[in-house]
């Protein structure tokens, strides 16, 4: 007989979490074209494409998709936390921009993960590497649970 198997509520799977891209956030959000590549408790990992739409004149990622990726990717690494979506706020997202993306990247990764899961309040930081794996953007994040 095999000894039953602990199921940890707070984990959410891919499927979840990509579904919640589609069904939680605003559509423009949705538009950014966010994949799921990995998650465990309290940590995402997402792709982002490159796309025109989002490289301004300089020829480079602009700052306000790398901030609304880093942003989301957050809110699904509470989730892997909380075991679901729970309505909550960005109190505070402070980026720092390290080294440009080029517009034809052709995707770079966002990595979250939370640091502290308050009764009110998240902290957390997020990583954009490059495709050489460098790092292109750091951000710091507090959420408030609603």
């Amino acid at each position: 007989m095999s000894e039953p198997q602990s199921h940890d509520p707070s984990v959410a799977d891919l499927p979840t979490l990509q579904e919640a891209l589609s069904r939680v956030f605003a559509p423009w959000v949705q538009q950014l074209g966010l994949q799921v590549q990995h998650a465990q408790a309290g940590q995402v990992t997402l792709a982002l494409p490159v796309a025109p739409q989002h490289v301004h004149v300089g020829g480079v990622l602009c700052g306000q998709t790398l901030m609304a990726a880093c942003d989301t990717a957050m809110v699904l690494a509470v989730m892997t936390r909380l075991g679901a979506f729970k309505p909550m706020t960005t109190v505070q997202l402070q980026t720092s921009f390290l080294r440009p993306v080029p517009g034809d990247s052709g995707s770079v990764q966002v990595v979250a993960r939370v640091l502290r899961l308050g009764k009110n309040l998240v902290f957390g930081e997020v990583e954009v590497l490059t495709a050489q794996g460098e790092l292109a953007a750091h951000a710091t994040t507090t959420y408030a649970l609603l």
